[in-house]
């Protein structure tokens, strides 16, 4: 699917990454007639991103943009007669519901509650949204207009008091990049007419528990979804007891009713369940489950609730596969589904007898599956490793998938944007290890060059034929290097024995397969052994500090926000289910620290650039600066960036344009690129 060069196509820069569309967030309109979808772009005078609504036929055509605002308009979606569209846009300051016709024109607020909207859904007959909003639990029992100023009081007073000190009593007391103020995500609903909204909110989920999942780790897309007779809304509610939760994944999936509010749980696997879509026909409630409780890596398996008999199965026991977003034909026969396969991410197509998934695609990563009424045409997004996202719609039965946006196709055309390969290296124990390899847009036959070696984050995550904004293969490779990207043991989409492989065991068989990978690569003819450097954030920047006293083969070393020390890490990171499920707890488990880099501090010897931000509270900055003390220390040349504005990873443009030049000076330095 990728575009082909022209001759003068030059090498990839920081701002062509800049200047490229993203495109995102796709949905069809209920007549199947039209998408809507949105473009985000960067603005780097101001340091964000714009986001805006587009809509294009689904048979193809021309787009056109809905909505203009300098901020973020996104999460379209549209009213079932097709007239309006709601989403949510922080264009007057706080996030709220906003409104557009989707003939044009100005679009208007359906919500000013103070503590914000997001995530819209409207109900089969269109006389009702859904939203979500974050409050304060003590006040969610009391009448809109009276919860309502309460929650703002308390914003305020938060905000004009000198005093900024905070007091906690249970866990979770931050998450990734936000102190937690005590609010929950709770479900809204607000009655429509005509575009406009009548009378005030509706609390429908009160008490002290979140409607939709508070960590990403178990989100897939919306979390709630109203029965196709409006009368009721599934959702997945957080663990009970609330103060388990920064260890327990529990989450289960429960049913308000639309009429008078009142609740009952639905699920009872003591593990997670999420993602709840209703069948058409209403027959049934398809959701995803893990099997294991305090594992956020498990498989999350395809369930069927019959909603006559309260009996659930799952359709893909058989099927060694992790399934992220799922949507429902028109007629209730199936489901598409995405999940990884080696390296890339595809559609599947799911019946209701279940077992393995058949692929509509064959490579790639695509996203935001939707299905066309008739059941002929899928629709989503695809990007490949040298292609940006654009909208695509592909037959049901799988075929070649027929590109309805060019959003990139100019400039994609400009630039030399190599096709990376796929190759199998022998690993720990003789299991194949595929790994993605790169060349520089300038490699010629004969040539040798120097080595990038990168190591993933997660761990139980993977290199895919997927385009980034944040670590961008062919940015790295255009500076002259061969960029090598392996998914050893612990990767996603290779079976979840290959995932579980890494847990207690992070310094052990997925080193020896990173090794192996490693010397498969020296023996490469255009690859100079004696020029290699690796880099990696988060689980990736971990294995920067464990190469550093296990190995002695790379030149320089880039870590990004990677763990350390295990003992200082557990007390000061938030989501503890991952540090007990892969290391244990420092007081209960003997060799909770077997794996930790800081113990083999006097082998370090390898310069080493550091990266870490200050709100980050995933891998807290402590282990960053540990580490740089650590090297400062021992006379290593190492050097450490701190932005105390991002966190776990660099999202702001001025940021992140620094950040790669940051790296790509210091590889300069130890690497010499070119032939």
């Amino acid at each position: 699917m990728g575009l082909i060069a022209s001759e003068a196509a030059r090498p990839i820069t920081f701002s062509d990454l800049s200047a490229f569309h993203r495109l995102s967030e796709v949905h069809l309109s209920r007549d199947g007639q039209w998408l809507a979808y949105v473009i985000s772009d960067v603005d780097q005078k101001e340091n964000r991103l714009d986001s805006d609504i587009w809509l294009i036929p689904s048979a193809g055509g021309a787009p056109r943009r809905l909505t203009s605002s300098p901020r973020h308009d996104r999460h379209p979606t549209w009213s079932p007669d097709g007239k309006w569209i709601a989403f949510e846009s922080n264009r007057d300051g706080e996030f709220q519901i906003y409104v557009i016709s989707t003939s044009g024109g100005e679009a208007r607020p359906l919500t000013q509650i103070s503590t914000g909207a997001h995530q819209p859904v409207w109900s089969p007959d269109g006389h009702h949204l859904a939203f979500v909003s974050s409050v304060y639990p003590e006040f969610s029992d009391r009448p809109y207009t009276e919860s309502n100023a309460a929650n703002q009081q308390r914003l305020d007073r938060q905000e004009k008091n000198k005093v900024k000190a905070r007091v906690y009593t249970q866990l979770l007391i931050r998450h990734w990049d936000s102190w937690n103020d005590g609010r929950r995500q709770h479900l809204f609903l607000t009655d429509i007419d005509q575009g406009n909204a009548i009378g005030a909110p509706r609390d429908l989920t009160p008490g002290p528990w979140d409607a939709v999942p508070n960590s990403t780790t178990f989100e897939s897309g919306d979390e709630f979804a109203f029965s196709p007779d409006g009368q009721e809304i599934a959702y997945t509610r957080t663990p009970d007891p609330t103060r388990e939760e920064a260890w327990d994944t529990n989450h289960d999936l429960w049913a308000v009713k639309v009429s008078d509010g009142s609740r009952h749980p639905l699920t009872s696997n003591p593990a997670a369940d999420g993602c709840p879509h209703y069948s058409p026909d209403g027959k049934w409630l398809a959701y995803r489950a893990q099997s294991r409780r305090g594992f956020e890596a498990d498989r999350w398996q395809l369930m069927l609730l019959d909603r006559s008999t309260g009996q659930t199965k799952s359709l893909t026991a058989d099927w060694d596969a992790s399934i992220e977003d799922l949507t429902w034909s028109a007629d209730s026969s199936g489901l598409v589904v995405t999940a990884e396969d080696h390296g890339s991410k595809l559609f599947w197509t799911v019946p209701l007898t279940g077992g393995t998934g058949r692929p509509i695609l064959k490579a790639g990563t695509s996203t935001d599956a939707t299905i066309s009424p008739d059941r002929h045409w899928v629709y989503g997004l695809e990007s490949q490793l040298d292609q940006p996202a654009e909208l695509f719609r592909v037959a049901a039965t799988g075929g070649t998938p027929e590109m309805l946006t060019q959003a990139n196709a100019s400039l994609r055309q400009s630039i030399n944007l190599p096709t990376p390969r796929s190759v199998t290296v022998s690993g720990a124990g003789g299991t194949p290890i595929q790994m993605w390899v790169l060349r520089p847009p300038q490699w010629q036959e004969g040539h040798k060059y120097p080595l990038v070696f990168w190591v993933h984050g997660g761990p139980q995550s993977a290199f895919l034929d997927s385009w980034s904004y944040r670590w961008n293969a062919q940015l790295w490779a255009a500076q002259g290097y061969i960029v090598a990207m392996p998914n050893p043991r612990g990767s996603t989409g290779f079976g979840q024995k290959f995932t579980d492989d890494i847990s207690r065991d992070w310094g052990g068989k997925v080193f020896d397969d990173l090794m192996a990978c490693l010397g498969w690569l020296e023996e490469q003819p255009d690859i100079d052994p004696q020029r290699m450097a690796a880099a990696g954030a988060s689980y990736g920047g971990y294995m920067m500090n464990w190469f550093q006293g296990h190995t002695d083969k790379f030149k320089t070393l880039v870590t990004h926000c990677g763990v350390f020390d295990f003992d200082s890490m557990y007390g000061a990171t938030e989501e503890l289910w991952f540090e007990e499920w892969d290391h244990g707890i420092p007081w209960k488990d003997a060799d909770f620290g077997k794996w930790s880099p800081h113990q083999f501090a006097a082998k370090f010897r390898t310069p080493n650039l550091i990266i870490h931000n200050e709100n980050d509270f995933r891998v807290p900055l402590n282990q960053g600066l540990a580490l740089f003390t650590t090297l400062q220390r021992q006379g290593i040349p190492s050097k450490l960036l701190i932005f105390p504005d991002e966190g776990h990873w660099v999202l702001k443009p001025q940021n992140s344009e620094l950040w790669h030049q940051t790296i790509f000076d210091w590889l300069a330095i130890y690497l010499k690129p070119g032939p």
